[in-house]
């Protein structure tokens, strides 16, 4: 649905001041989601940010590539490709990592109870749940690294709030320990995929129509923003529908499906057993 002229305007607006100052913005859709990526860059075909890892280059106009497309560039803010997007946005969202930011996502009076006991003040911001508490200096980000607490900093996006209250001060070696535990490299387990009852060659089986599978459900995860436990399961459920009576599958595409799922903010365990209630589901 079409936002008012006055709304859409407000964001176009909010968008300029905020690049002004040295914060990348981009447009969030309705369900506060980035804009999808146009067709020519659908699925990263355009060979820009690859698994939106990293933020370019690609010379598409539009605002595609999630947090990879926020900008500070007036320009590109104002150009006729973005005000297509601000006439159908529902907010603005920032990179805070790219501001040289992290914002500690506290998504319930649980969550803010603990951070009013083991975190220093800070500027906090109100959203609709819980709080932003925004430190200065940014590092990787990474979901539920307590109960209800997100971080969000680098390769990521939070939408924007207003300024909130307090002042900001520098990240606490507090918040970076949330994530130190948190694995890196993903712990797999052997996958043991059966062959066909008939033993013959997977239909499946062409190199193009395998990687585009695994990219597709790279991106899928990598695009989740809610409900990432759900969203990894989904996707490792829909890979082992296709592929997980064939014997394409390898331990390569298993560990690049968990490093996608880690690198949201997934453990180890969690991918696993994600794994495992999907092949569990599909008698695998």
């Amino acid at each position: 649905m079409t936002q008012p002229t006055d709304i859409r305007g407000e964001h176009l607006r909010t968008a300029l001041s905020l690049a002004a100052s040295g914060v990348p913005v981009l447009p969030l859709r309705a369900g506060k989601v980035p804009f999808g990526n146009c067709r020519r860059c659908a699925d990263n075909t355009c060979g820009g940010r690859p698994n939106m890892k990293t933020p370019g280059p690609c010379a598409c106009p539009g605002p595609c590539h999630a947090w990879a497309a926020a900008t500070t560039d007036p320009h590109v803010i104002n150009s006729i490709a973005w005000r297509h997007a601000w006439r159908r946005a529902d907010a603005v969202a920032y990179h805070p990592g790219g501001a040289g930011l992290t914002v500690v996502d506290l998504d319930n009076a649980d969550a803010i109870a603990w951070a009013r006991e083991h975190l220093p003040a800070t500027q906090i911001v109100a959203t609709t749940r819980g709080q932003h508490w925004l430190y200065l200096g940014a590092m990787p980000s990474a979901n539920g690294v307590r109960p209800g607490v997100d971080i969000k900093s680098t390769m990521a996006y939070a939408r924007w709030l207003g300024f909130g209250t307090g002042t900001m001060t520098d990240l606490p070696d507090v918040v970076h320990a949330l994530t130190a535990a948190k694995p890196v490299a993903p712990v797999l387990t052997t996958v043991t995929v059966p062959a066909l009852a008939g033993g013959g060659q997977c239909r499946h089986r062409t190199p193009a129509f395998l990687e585009r599978g695994i990219a597709m459900a790279e991106q899928s995860i990598t695009d989740a923003t809610s409900g990432v436990h759900n969203a990894v399961y989904r996707t490792f459920l829909a890979v082992l529908s296709t592929h997980g009576r064939c014997d394409c599958l390898t331990q390569a595409h298993v560990a690049r499906l968990f490093t996608a799922a880690q690198t949201k903010g997934e453990s180890a365990r969690h991918c696993t057993d994600a794994w495992t209630n999907a092949r569990t589901r599909l008698g695998l």
